[in-house]
């Protein structure tokens, strides 16, 4: 029996080239591998460059690319001529392959990576000996996870592999090779993929952990990453706390992705994946208090979310209120220990992605649909408020357009129709999901009670009708900002100038379904 080794990661590798020459299968191997496994494991191991009669050229470019190595693979051992053939040649069958490949990934996510670096890392022979060894997966079995030395190691001795464990190493195999692929072809197409969408999309996913659930209990859940990104929730360190489920990761990212949508420091309280609570102030306390000031009833049960280092007197303020989760950047050591005494609270902090990073990411927003995939580039356009137009006789106060960007920036995470209001940068009032804009506006009034007095109020995309302004006005809202473009534009601005309500246009619309 002979075994194949070629791995650039040579973790366990020495361990397990003992274990296997310990059975007394043949150890055949590359440059680096072969050092390794030669000098620091002290094993025989036949160089490439031996079984081939060739040697290794082009700077090792071509090392295993060679008819002996891939007849040795893809010969079957149950067809009489495959095994004729073998022998005329003086070719051995190889039983066993363990390989991994060069570091592509890693390469392209360091700062400045070059051309050259990148496709020097692009693996050749080490991609075409996994997918000959696993389409012979009947005969040879391939192994690509240094996770899996163990086992199959006791496998072998204990008599061989099934056929079905040979199969799952195979599509393991077949999958690594995939995901390898993917990276590389998301690399070279970078460059187009700002000006418009590939015709093409592959994407790769490896789970990080089996959730209990999905959804709902019947329903199977789990939590995947792609190549490269290091970021966000789905890389979140987990400090304290019940294992998280599918709906805690949703809401989670809900409320890091709309904290980190502002620069001052901000807290919100999400519930359903909609902020019912958000907040700037330089206190970050009172930031707190101020979203959860802005819906205390469905507060409870909710996800925090921060944007700055958690401070003792913000986990204070916490106080009683039950939570699901709380996610920050990270926490002061005393507020982390405030924190931990809440048994049922979830504790993340999280990582933002780091912005030099050049490696693979899933650049696209996917929303499935029966048959397929809707794909569309993120809603992270850049917009200055200084640009927004004024259209109505009333300019907006200093203290209104501050409330207008924090506003218009809130409803940016808010399903649709989104309507806000919010007042001295904290949302007092939100109506979401709703088929008519007009009731997301009584929803809004509703929550923000008297609070709605002095207020400005941010529409997600523009109003069809002035019964909406005509709402707003009644309720107590001085200022709104919206995109405009409705055909009746014009009876819009003239119920906000009956009123006497600052408008401006941005010119952009912010729909989240």
């Amino acid at each position: 029996m002979k075994a194949l080794i070629s791995v650039y990661d040579k973790s366990g590798i020495v361990e397990f080239g003992r274990r296997l020459a310990g059975l007394g299968i043949e150890l055949i191997s590359t440059g680096g591998t072969h050092r390794t496994l030669s000098q620091e494991g002290g094993l025989l191991v036949r160089q490439v460059s031996q079984v081939t009669g060739s040697p290794e050229i082009l700077d090792g470019r071509v090392k295993t690319l060679h008819p002996v190595i891939h007849a040795g693979l893809l010969a079957r051992r149950d067809l009489p001529a495959h095994v004729a053939e073998l022998a005329q040649h003086g070719i051995d069958p190889i039983d066993l392959v363990v390989v991994n490949l060069y570091p592509f990934v890693a390469t392209i996510s360091k700062p400045n990576v070059t051309l050259d670096d990148a496709l020097e890392n692009i693996d050749i022979g080490g991609p075409t000996m996994l997918r000959a060894a696993a389409k012979n997966f009947p005969f040879v079995t391939v192994v690509v996870d240094p996770a899996d030395y163990d086992w199959v190691a006791t496998k072998l001795a204990e008599g061989g592999l099934s056929s079905e464990e040979r199969r799952r190493l195979a599509a393991k195999a077949f999958q690594h090779v995939s995901q390898y692929d993917t990276a590389v072809a998301d690399y070279l197409s970078e460059p187009a993929a700002a000006e418009s969408l590939p015709a093409r999309l592959t994407i790769s996913l490896t789970r990080l952990a089996e959730l209990r659930y999905g959804e709902n209990p019947h329903q199977k859940g789990g939590l995947y990453a792609t190549a490269g990104d290091v970021g966000g929730i789905a890389h979140a360190r987990q400090l304290h706390g019940r294992e998280l489920s599918f709906n805690n990761l949703l809401d989670a990212d809900a409320a890091w992705s709309t904290v980190s949508d502002f620069s001052e420091p901000t807290v919100t309280v999400i519930k359903h994946t909609n902020p019912c609570g958000l907040a700037s102030h330089p206190d970050q306390a009172e930031a707190y208090r101020r979203a959860f000031d802005g819906d205390t009833t469905s507060a409870f049960g909710g996800i925090v979310g921060y944007n700055r280092t958690v401070t003792v007197a913000a986990a204070e303020a916490m106080g009683p209120v039950f939570y699901e989760v709380v996610v920050a950047p990270g926490y002061a050591p005393e507020a982390l220990a405030i924190l931990q005494k809440k048994r049922n609270l979830r504790i993340l902090t999280v990582d933002p992605a780091p912005a030099s990073s050049k490696g693979p990411k899933l650049r696209y927003d996917l929303r499935p649909i029966t048959g397929g995939l809707l794909v569309q580039t993120p809603d992270a356009i850049q917009e200055d408020p200084a640009s927004w137009k004024i259209v109505t006789g009333r300019t907006p106060t200093p203290a209104e357009r501050a409330d207008l960007a924090f506003a218009w920036t809130a409803a940016k995470h808010i399903k649709s129709n989104a309507i806000v209001m919010v007042k001295d940068r904290t949302l007092v009032g939100m109506g979401a999901g709703q088929p008519n804009r007009v009731v997301s506006v009584h929803l809004a009034q509703r929550t923000a009670g008297d609070k709605a007095q002095g207020s400005v109020l941010a529409s997600d995309a523009f109003f069809p009708f002035p019964d909406n302004i005509e709402l707003a006005a009644a309720a107590g809202v001085t200022a709104i900002v919206q995109p405009g473009g409705s055909i009746r534009d014009d009876e819009v601005i003239a119920a906000a100038n009956q009123h006497n309500l600052a408008m401006v246009f941005t010119g952009v619309r912010h729909f989240r379904h």
